[in-house]
């Protein structure tokens, strides 16, 4: 009886961590058809429905990214996956509505081609009705305001964004600054300065962030009419929305307007990855207001987004005006960008077997595990982790090594064109709790071994990097939100710096690292100078003329 109250008392203590789950599997999905000369032609920003089977919950909305593929992660199962709209390519329509299964700790692969969709020639009139916007407005209204569109990077997401001020006021979505304080505001890829956060609004997914006047004054400002009747719109209307989507060249999209409310109005705009926030325009090139995916349910009910009307934003605005005076402006000075030259991945010819071979370096502190990723480590695992697809997540070394250079949740799509940075990666280490070990030295009294029941310690706040007596500003500090559980998220970092950043030329690398319990502590690790050369020689092929 006592044995069976212990039992009981661990797995109540081990909570989600040590129940039996089902880990999640990835669902790859490829779009490609073929076009003139039998040329392979990717269809980026086609938007997928994936919903299970019996159905649970509203579909998820994925869309495909610039090379036709789109990854999502998934509970084991049976799923749908279809097209939201159907795609016009040389003279025909696609679509497709395919069956996949999903195996837990397991890649499955579903390849959308011309042989597995339902097809149409010529296109049906619905698909070929609506009017786009002509070239030339929406270029001209790029032309006018362009550069007053900025990319803006927090820890967490990424976003658009817009100068609305010349004092230096930029309004994007609030849902990408999150509870940052600060983020980096980029207005090219060679300028990217500092921001503060002086004012959010959750409810109108708005946020504004302050730069340096001088740095705003430098590009257009896009006039908000604040005090000013909105401009006109009526369902049906077309409209012009700049972006800067992630890790793509700013642009125009257009859409029609679906709805008009008095403080919002949806459309089905799609804006790319990481590319909402920025201005919509109507096609007089009046402002309407700030592009908003909107909500979580919102995305996974496949709605469509919003656009927040002027009038609010004027609200939000006035607000952080009020903050000007009480708060400095950020530093002018630059921040460190990505390189522009691309990391020659294809000079790695056998990175699966280069990453068996080369584990991502790593090193432990007392409270976290730390990796050293280079490019050969992404390209590699990916690599790697397509040619064990078949294997559970559990089964091998290789794999696991994999796995660690593949997966970054709410980076995925940033990780995935294996820009040519150093990521350092910092994970808390799993500890068990002075309650567990309580409860399995009762178990052992009544005859009961078990292992330790180990949970991850606190998340990860920050990390400084010291080369030498210099601190070394990362291009980007990331936080990555992995899910441990259900109901479980454990913050870790990921952090990008230059490839000639942390150099065998520091003398001394030093990383400080602290933890969400405790941080003012500094958990301080020296790097072994062989780690040093193993990461300059990965960036040899890079440095190479």
């Amino acid at each position: 009886m006592r044995r069976g109250w212990v039992l009981a008392l661990l797995v109540s203590l081990a909570g989600p961590t040590a129940a039996a789950r089902q880990e999640p599997g990835v669902l790859r999905v490829s779009v490609v058809l073929t076009g003139e000369a039998n040329a392979p032609t990717p269809i980026r920003r086609h938007l997928l429905l994936i919903s299970d089977n019996p159905s649970s919950a509203p579909p998820r909305r994925v869309f495909t990214a610039a090379d036709g593929t789109a990854e999502v992660r998934l509970k084991p199962g049976n799923y749908t996956v279809e097209s939201d709209q159907p795609v016009a390519f040389a003279g025909r329509t696609f679509q497709w509505i395919q069956s996949v299964d999903i195996a837990a700790g397991r890649e499955t692969t579903l390849a959308l081609t011309a042989a597995n969709a339902d097809t149409v020639t010529p296109p049906p009139a619905a698909a070929v009705a609506r009017s786009a916007v002509p070239d030339d407005d929406r270029a001209s209204i790029a032309a006018r305001w362009q550069e007053g569109v900025v990319e803006i990077w927090s820890p967490s997401a990424h976003a658009s964004g817009v100068v609305v001020d010349a004092a230096g006021l930029v309004v994007t979505n609030q849902q990408a600054v999150g509870a940052a304080t600060s983020v980096e505001v980029q207005f090219s890829p060679a300028r990217k300065v500092r921001g503060l956060v002086v004012a959010t609004d959750p409810e109108r997914d708005l946020a504004v962030v302050r730069i340096d006047p001088a740095t705003a004054a430098a590009v257009p400002v896009v006039p908000l009419g604040c005090g000013e009747p909105p401009p006109a719109t009526a369902v049906g209307d077309e409209i012009i929305g700049l972006e800067a989507p992630l890790r793509q060249p700013k642009g125009a999209i257009s859409g029609d307007v679906t709805r008009v409310a008095t403080r919002i109005i949806e459309s089905d705009l799609l804006p790319g990855t990481g590319g909402s926030g920025g201005p919509v325009f109507s096609t007089r090139g009046a402002l309407l207001g700030i592009l908003s995916e909107g909500d979580e349910r919102m995305r996974r009910n496949a709605v469509d987004v919003r656009v927040v009307r002027t009038t609010e934003v004027c609200e939000v605005v006035s607000r952080a005006r009020r903050t000007l005076d009480a708060i400095p402006p950020p530093p002018a000075s630059a921040l460190p960008v990505e390189p522009s030259k691309p990391f020659p991945t294809a000079t790695l010819t056998d990175a699966a077997t280069l990453l068996a071979r080369h584990a991502p370096f790593q090193v432990t502190s007392a409270g976290f595990d730390i990796a050293f990723l280079t490019p050969v480590h992404i390209h590699g695992g990916r690599e790697q982790r397509i040619a064990s697809s078949g294997r559970s997540m559990q089964a091998g070394a290789a794999w696991l090594k994999a796995r660690l250079a593949t997966e970054f949740a709410n980076w995925d799509d940033y990780v995935a064109d294996v820009p040519p940075v150093l990521f350092i990666r910092v994970t808390p280490k799993m500890v068990e709790s002075v309650w567990m070990k309580i409860a399995r030295g009762a178990a052992y009294t009544q005859g009961v071994a078990l292992p330790a029941i180990k949970r991850l310690s606190s998340g990860f706040s920050s990390l400084t990097v010291w080369c030498g007596d210099r601190e070394v500003t990362p291009i980007h500090p990331f936080v990555l939100g992995i899910e441990v559980s259900d109901t479980e998220t454990v913050s870790e970092g990921l952090y990008a710096f230059a490839p000639d950043a942390i150099t065998p030329a520091c003398g001394t690398v030093r990383l400080d690292l602290r933890s969400q319990k405790e941080p003012a502590k500094a958990d301080t690790l020296t790097v072994d100078p062989k780690v040093l050369e193993q990461i300059w020689a990965d960036f040899a092929v890079y440095r190479a003329p």
